[in-house]
């Protein structure tokens, strides 16, 4: 790993750098940051959790100049994502002007603002920034740098027209950084339109192949008895910090009153909450929190530190989605676990995430016989069939659920096929006894 001293910095930079135990460039930072720094337009392929957010920052940082207007746009698919850049930027001291941060969900008064004190960054969801461009309030016309995060994440949530949207009413001369884990044939068609003389440059190994890093296990339950397999999983396996998929909102949100039911230390994050419960959930997780019950939009892109166990509560629809999953528990080449719930319905799709992501699943016994009382409830007096996974709400609707064009997908994501169609995970009962957990 090259120190950043040697790699023509300015000295104020390295110093930043060297404040916040940054001595050493990682592989995407060392490869990127030379070509950056030349001007070159960049589509890179790395996975999250290698450094990426500093590759771009660094050299906006030592090629920036002031201006009236903002000289570099950062798109990114989330909220979170968003304000995790915002944090890393004061870090690096971006403080002439500082970094506005722009995203559904929050006051665009207050945003508009903030773009007011003609920051020299602006980070921020597709749809809001549309937004403020349509208002006059964001100039984008003298923009020199344009970085797009976690690009395959905005195609997959259908923020791609948004994006050749903003790329086309930003300078033909500008300079554009490409992140993205994986490379679809969509983002490459948009990184040839809209980008000069592209390198393109794979760090690493390719996620599908990054997943080999990890122990893959998965259980086969009835659906009542999923909760039963969560507990006996955590009983038997002890994770260090955990983070637990669910394929609803509605349904990480039962999942997180459950565990606390039990007594054990959960949060919950998923697009439904408000952004300051979001952050305050993240700083908790960061902060000890065990269990970290989330939706995968709401998790994508957030860089956590210390994920022994990723825990599939419901499987995903696609096989990519559970690479992309499974990858927070293998940060910085560390080791880690991914355990899955499944129904003996769903053996097909073990057999398609082992051929997609190349990789063999183990599967084990779990004894859920002390468990067998526990149901998952919410609320007073009737009895509820909560939904996970492809079944979605308790009245159903279609598939899709509603859609925020300013952060991800809405209040119901995935949907769900209706109370008959869904597949229930949980009832009330009428024992409301712990169970100890060590």
């Amino acid at each position: 790993m090259k120190p950043f001293s040697e790699m023509g910095l300015n000295p104020s930079l390295v110093e930043a750098l060297k404040r916040i135990n940054f001595i050493n460039a990682t592989d995407v930072q060392e490869q990127v940051i030379p070509l950056a720094l030349q001007g070159k337009d960049i589509v890179v392929r790395a996975k999250t959790g290698t450094g990426k957010t500093c590759a771009f920052l660094i050299p906006i940082k030592q090629m920036g100049a002031t201006t009236r207007d903002p000289e570099a746009l950062i798109i990114v698919p989330t909220r979170e994502l968003a304000v995790q850049i915002r944090d890393m930027a004061n870090k690096l001291r971006f403080d002439h002007h500082g970094v506005a941060v722009v995203y559904g969900g929050a006051s665009i008064n207050v945003q508009m603002d903030e773009l007011r004190r003609n920051p020299n960054i602006v980070v921020g969801t597709p749809g809001r920034i549309i937004d403020l461009m349509e208002r006059g309030a964001l100039r984008v016309q003298n923009i020199r740098f344009l970085v797009l995060d976690e690009a395959d994440t905005m195609l997959d949530i259908g923020f791609i027209d948004d994006i050749e949207r903003i790329l086309s009413d930003t300078p033909s001369t500008k300079q554009t950084l490409l992140f993205s884990a994986t490379m679809p044939e969509k983002i490459l068609s948009v990184a040839r339109r809209h980008m000069h003389d592209m390198m393109f440059l794979k760090i690493g190994a390719e996620e599908e192949l990054v997943v080999n890093k990890i122990k893959h296990l998965y259980a086969v339950v009835d659906q009542r008895q999923k909760f039963g397999a969560l507990l006996a999983y955590v009983k038997q396996y002890n994770p260090k910090k955990a983070i637990i998929f669910a394929q609803t909102q509605y349904a990480a949100s039962a999942i997180h009153d459950a565990l606390r039911e039990q007594g054990l230390d959960s949060i919950l994050l998923h697009g439904g909450l408000t952004q300051a419960r979001r952050e305050a959930s993240l700083r908790q997780f960061k902060g000890g929190a065990k269990f970290m019950i989330a939706t995968n939009v709401a998790a994508r892109g957030i860089d956590i530190q210390g994920v022994s166990d990723v825990i599939n509560f419901d499987l995903p629809d696609d096989p990519h989605t559970y690479v992309h999953r499974v990858g927070r528990s293998a940060r910085m080449n560390a080791e880690g676990r991914a355990f899955t719930i499944t129904t003996q319905q769903e053996s097909e799709a073990v057999k398609d995430i082992e051929y997609i992501a190349r990789i063999k699943m183990e599967r084990i016994g779990l004894n859920t016989a002390p468990f067998a009382h526990i149901r998952v409830f919410k609320g007073g007096g009737r009895r509820h069939d909560f939904h996970s996974g492809r079944g979605g709400g308790h009245q159903g609707g279609g598939r899709g659920g509603g859609w925020n064009r300013d952060d991800h997908r809405g209040h119901h994501q995935g949907g769900g096929h209706g109370h008959r169609g869904g597949r229930p995970y949980g009832e009330r009962g009428s024992s409301d006894t712990r169970v100890r957990f060590r």
